[in-house]
């Protein structure tokens, strides 16, 4: 689990093309000095195993399903800048929202532009996580925990404060990229096992009104 604030941005060093995988060696961050095997980190928001480390470079496989939804390629990995966020301690203050590191799609850029010391960042996002987002609510877009100022049909809008454009790589984004995108966890629970009970509830308060 995580909490979608970014520790550090380092760039992909090597990719690796296997049957069913690939397999990625990204640069250490300097002060990542408690990692073992097995530990989780989310990169660009996705959770990936720790497989092997160094001094230098932290060793990653991306699975069939992760390839599937995110479509990488190996070929277009290596000099990719990528968020890193090890996970949450039990204890830790949680400064974003929970968040799991299970992408559930791609998001295409629209609009970057600057308003002063503000960055508003648009998305288009699958028609699919429309129940899931919402004004003010939560979305986590390349792993980072971001407010929702809008919504309006499949369209997304965040602002960036400068902190945030200065520990991430949402600076480095232009129109027509894509982007991961994991909507709020606890939504994502709710709609899945009380959605058809959560329509009847509006429908009849819409009804009231």
């Amino acid at each position: 689990m995580f909490s979608g604030i970014v520790e550090a941005v380092e760039p992909i060093l090597a990719a690796q093309t296997l049957p069913g995988a690939v397999r990625i060696s990204v640069q250490k961050p300097t002060d990542f000095n408690d990692l073992h095997l097995g530990d989780s980190i989310a990169t660009n928001g996705v959770c990936l195993t720790v497989e092997a480390y160094d001094q230098k470079t932290i060793t990653f496989a991306l699975a069939a399903e992760t390839l599937l939804i995110l479509k990488m390629d190996a070929h277009t990995l290596v000099g990719q800048r990528v968020n890193l966020e090890r996970s949450l301690r039990m204890g830790d203050r949680i400064h974003g929202h929970l968040v799991t590191g299970h992408v559930d799609s791609l998001g295409k850029v629209v609009r970057t532009e600057g308003q002063g010391e503000s960055w508003f960042l648009d998305v288009e996002v699958s028609p699919t996580l429309s129940s899931l987002i919402w004004k003010k609510g939560s979305i986590t877009i390349q792993g980072v925990s971001l407010t929702v100022n809008e919504v309006a049909a499949n369209r997304v809008s965040v602002c960036l404060i400068p902190e945030t454009l200065k520990r991430t790589n949402l600076k480095d984004l232009r129109v027509g990229d894509f982007v991961n995108i994991e909507p709020d966890y606890f939504a994502k629970a709710l709609v899945h096992n009380f959605g058809d009970q959560l329509k009847s509830i509006l429908g009849d308060s819409k009804n009231e009104l």
